[in-house]
């Protein structure tokens, strides 16, 4: 299907529950089309977005669903053969899409792709493009995985002659096994790291090296890539292509690097430094040095699109971060209690050092969810010890739904405590089932001053607002 259908076009989406599709969902209506879409688990907040926005969404998956025809079917990627609603749309030969190409299609158009991919860091680093962009003046499109604070929606269609896209290397559908940022078109990427993640889908590094080498292949002669030379395998895979190529990191022989970094009252300032000479400090509405080599690529990628420096410093000032990045959820008798999404070894460790950094001198409490289809496999099991304990105080729940994960390959919670307790020499850490009973353990034993960190890459069954009922006892 070459040709988009007319605005007023009915849209279906298949599994539209899930944070892309609900907001894809969004950002089809705000074009004008006639939008409905089904899922299996209906609930909030996604089933209270689409409501507001006037989306019919139908519960389960079923034919009668498709009965009258929709102009184009959008696919998740978390609908398998089998679904009778796909199956439907490939007996009656109704157009389709999966989520990636939709987004091709109905997003970038004929604009400018600017792609942020890489294992860590993709959600704020989208934001923080965007958001700088847009005090800059240049009005971008926009699509990220995540609520940036600033703008108060994952998605904007923007009037500007740029889009900004979290480019996801998870699989597109059952149709297209490819990662989504293959129908992204990039002009310019900011690749912010590479490291073995998606176990369900990458056999290795190797494997998962090669969905990225088939992104940066496509980076056409007159574009850009912006790339963390820390990273070996990002080193490994960017180099010898036509496009232009930026360096960044901790080295000094990288194009640009950070120098004078520090931490004051929740925010960072730093100095980019171009081949060695500074351009002067920049201010940052976030903390952790991660995020500071996020705002690093940031300006690089602003600076070689002609960018005067001048008008991009307000963007980074007035940053706000991204919900579940960081996000401060609240404070009872004097503990803190902190929500992230960190789900890899190497997140935990840098959102706890962040932390740790913003707060000095006050106890930190790691509670971590194994959730991530990465994170349920006993694979990292040793470096989520490491990890893990950078924090004072450790909770670890079980798994979240460890039935699916094969008990050979399945992470042991019991062996991640005690190998922390080991490293730490005293039992820091436990292991609780529940949020119910974790929050009534944090409530326990938290005392005033303590920061309380939740990692999750799902809903942790509420425990951030369970542990603040509980504080309030």
């Amino acid at each position: 299907m070459n040709n988009l259908p007319p605005i007023g076009s009915h849209i279906h989406l298949i599994a539209v529950c899930g944070v892309g599709m609900a907001s894809l969902a969004g950002l089809l209506k705000a074009r004008g089309y006639r939008v409905t879409g089904s899922d299996q688990n209906v609930y909030p907040p996604m089933s209270t977005y689409l409501s507001e926005i006037g989306i019919d969404v139908q519960l389960g998956f079923d034919t009668q669903h498709l009965a009258h025809r929709p102009d184009l079917v959008i696919i998740g990627n978390a609908v398998s053969r089998g679904n009778p609603e796909a199956e439907a749309v490939l007996n009656d030969s109704i157009p389709y899409f999966s989520f990636p190409q939709a987004l091709g299609k109905f997003l970038i158009g004929t604009r400018e792709s600017i792609v942020i991919a890489g294992t860590h860091g993709k959600t704020t680093t989208s934001a923080l493009t965007a958001w700088v962009l847009k005090c800059a003046g240049l009005d971008p499109g926009f699509f990220v995985g995540g609520v940036p604070s600033n703008f108060g929606s994952g998605w904007n269609p923007g009037g500007g002659d740029h889009v900004v896209l979290e480019g996801d290397e998870y699989d597109s559908a059952f149709f297209d096994k490819g990662p989504k940022f293959l129908h992204y078109r990039p002009q310019s990427v900011i690749l912010t790291s590479i490291e073995f993640d998606h176990a369900d889908i990458y056999r290795d590094l190797d494997h998962l090296k090669e969905a990225f080498r088939r992104l940066v292949v496509i980076v056409p002669v007159n574009g850009l890539l912006v790339a963390c030379y820390d990273y070996p395998a990002v080193a490994e895979i960017v180099k010898g292509g036509s496009y232009r190529l930026v360096s960044y990191g901790d080295s000094e022989a990288n194009d640009w690097t950070a120098r004078n970094i520090r931490a004051n009252q929740g925010r960072s300032y730093f100095e980019p430094c171009f081949r060695k000479n500074s351009e002067g400090e920049v201010e940052l509405g976030a903390i952790g040095r991660h995020n500071v080599k996020n705002a690093l690529a940031v300006y690089a990628l602003g600076r070689e699109l002609g960018i005067a420096r001048t008008k991009l410093l307000e963007g980074f000032a007035s940053f706000s971060g991204v919900k579940r990045r960081q996000e401060l959820k609240g404070e009872r008798r004097g503990v803190l209690v902190i929500d992230d999404f960190a789900h890899h070894p190497t997140a935990v460790s840098e959102t706890i050092t962040a932390v740790t950094d913003a707060f000095v001198g006050r106890r930190v409490w790691a509670v971590f969810e194994p959730r991530s289809n990465t994170s349920r496999r006993n694979i990292f099991e040793r470096e989520f010890a490491r990890a893990l304990s950078l924090a004072d105080r450790v909770v670890i729940s079980g798994l979240h739904q460890p039935e699916k994960i094969p008990e050979a390959e399945r992470l042991s919670a019991e062996r991640v405590v005690d190998s922390i307790n080991q490293l730490r020499g005293k039992k820091d850490a436990i292991l609780i089932d529940g949020a119910h009973d974790i929050a009534a353990y944090v409530a326990a034993n938290a005392v005033p001053g303590d920061i309380v960190l939740i990692m999750s890459n799902g809903g942790f069954d509420g425990v951030q607002e369970k542990i603040l009922s509980a504080l309030s006892a």
